[in-house]
C-alpha cells in the first residue's frame, strides 16, 4: 500500500462509526466500500440513528485515548464542511467549561457535524444551557450529553474564593452547591489543587442534577433510554478523560 493508500484509508476511518453501526446499515464490504468513496465526511442521519447512546459513549472514550495517546485521527475539516452544510445530525451533545484548555471536539477528537457544543464558566447549567441540549437532543436527535469539567478550573476557584464581580457573581453561586456538598479532608482552599478537583467533580454530578431538575424533555428521554446523560473530568495535564456520574 502506498503512503497516500494509507493516509486515504485512515482519513475514511470515521471515528464516529462503529462497527456495530455498520452492520445496522449494510455487511461490512459494503460499508467499506461507501467510507472509501466518502472519505472524510460529516455523520449521515442513518450513520448517527444507526447507532446506541453506548455505542457512541464508547467512540468517545476512545476518541479521548488516541488524543491522549498523540494518535488523533486526520480530519477533512472541509470534506466535513462541505457534507454537514446542508444538514446536521450530530450525535454528541457537549457542555464544558470556557477554558481554553479544554475544547472538547479535540479531546475527543471529533470532527465538524458530529457534536454540539455548549461552553460557560464552569460548566453550569441554567435556562438558556437547558432549552440549548432540549433541542440538540429533542429536536436535533442526539443520544448522549456528556457534562464535563476539569482540573484546576479558574471558576471553581472563584467560587470558593468568594469572588465577586459584575455577572460572574451570579454565575459562581450557581457553584456554591458543590462546594457544600463536597467532601474533603484538609485545606478547603483555591490553592489546594486537590480540594480544587473535588469541588469540579462534585460540580459535575451537582450539573447532571440540576439539568434532569431543569428539564423534564431531558429527564423523560433519559428514563426511555434514547438519551444518555453522564458526566466527566478531564486532566489538563495528562489529557485524559475520566466520566464520572
Amino acid at each position: 500500500m502506498s503512503a497516500s493508500d494509507a493516509c486515504q484509508c485512515n482519513r475514511s476511518r470515521r471515528k464516529f462509526i462503529t462497527t456495530a453501526a455498520a452492520f445496522s446499515l449494510m455487511s461490512s464490504a459494503g460499508w467499506a466500500a461507501q467510507m472509501n468513496a466518502r472519505g472524510d465526511a460529516a455523520l449521515t442521519k442513518a450513520q448517527r440513528d444507526g447507532m446506541t447512546p453506548e455505542q457512541i459513549l464508547d467512540e468517545l472514550k476512545k476518541g479521548n485515548e488516541r488524543f491522549r495517546s498523540g494518535k488523533p485521527t486526520p480530519h477533512d475539516y472541509r470534506d466535513q464542511k462541505r457534507t454537514s452544510a446542508a444538514g446536521q445530525y450530530p450525535a454528541v451533545a457537549f457542555l464544558g467549561c470556557i477554558d481554553s484548555r479544554a475544547p472538547a471536539e479535540i479531546i475527543f477528537d471529533t470532527g465538524i457535524g458530529d457534536g454540539f457544543n455548549a461552553r460557560v464558566a464552569g460548566n453550569v447549567g441554567n435556562d438558556d444551557i437547558s432549552g440549548s441540549l432540549e433541542f440538540a437532543c429533542a429536536v436535533a436527535g442526539a443520544k448522549v450529553i456528556v457534562l464535563f469539567g476539569h482540573t484546576a478550573c479558574g471558576a471553581i476557584k472563584g467560587a470558593i474564593d468568594d469572588v465577586e464581580m459584575g455577572n460572574l457573581t451570579g454565575l459562581l453561586a450557581r457553584i456554591k452547591p458543590a462546594i457544600t456538598a463536597t467532601k474533603f479532608t484538609g485545606d478547603k482552599s483555591s490553592k489546594n489543587a486537590a480540594y480544587v478537583d473535588a469541588v469540579a467533580r462534585q460540580n459535575v454530578l451537582v450539573g447532571l442534577n440540576v439539568l434532569r431538575q431543569r428539564s423534564s424533555i431531558l429527564a423523560d428521554l433519559e428514563k426511555k433510554k434514547s438519551l444518555l446523560l453522564t458526566g466527566a473530568m478531564y486532566d489538563l495535564t495528562t489529557g485524559g478523560v475520566e466520566f464520572v456520574g
